[in-house]
């Protein structure tokens, strides 16, 4: 019998809303439930996970567009591409999670939690398709998606709020 796709989630906002944070709370919880999470993260910069003089590094750096390790004793299996990946490709590579949180990817049509952390930050929520709720630095009950349907808001620190909205969607 062939696993069905995990069930995706985007946590999205503007820088410093908060959105790892959140990431990492969900996985935490999920994760203590028994549930399989995988993460992707968007990065609009340019990042660097290798450490300067390390093999991987120096392998990345003779030109290598792939670099891979993997530690038995660890557990653990990195990749480096140099070349930008679709979120839709990354999705594929964890077929075998059970739940997978994406931060960022605004524009990506999977359901999503949005941060807001200010008010100037609310006109976010109607570019969003798929809005599943709100976590916020703000007061509030309900707001407005792109549809035009209510969205409950969240305190940012309410995870177990947040942890029930992405649990509903896993339970249908």
């Amino acid at each position: 019998m062939m696993k069905q796709q995990p069930l995706v989630v985007q946590v999205v906002g503007y820088k410093n809303s908060g959105k790892t944070t959140l990431v990492c709370r969900l996985v935490e919880r999920l994760a203590a439930r028994g549930i399989i999470v995988g993460t992707v993260k968007h990065d609009a910069h340019r990042f660097e996970m290798d450490v300067e003089g390390k093999d991987t590094w120096r392998h990345r750096e003779a030109g290598a567009r792939v670099v891979a390790i993997s530690s038995e004793a660890m557990g653990r299996t990195c990749y480096l591409e140099e070349r930008y990946t679709p979120l839709a490709e990354m999705l594929e590579r964890m077929r075998d999670m059970d739940v997978v949180l994406v931060e960022g990817f605004k524009t990506e049509g999977y359901p999503k939690l949005a941060m807001i952390r200010q008010e100037e930050q609310l006109e976010l929520l109607s570019r969003l398709e798929s809005l599943l709720g709100v976590a916020s630095w703000l007061p509030g009950e309900t707001v407005r998606g792109a549809a035009g349907e209510g969205v409950p808001v969240l305190d940012k620190d309410d995870a177990e709020g947040l942890e029930a909205l992405v649990l509903k969607l896993l339970a249908r």
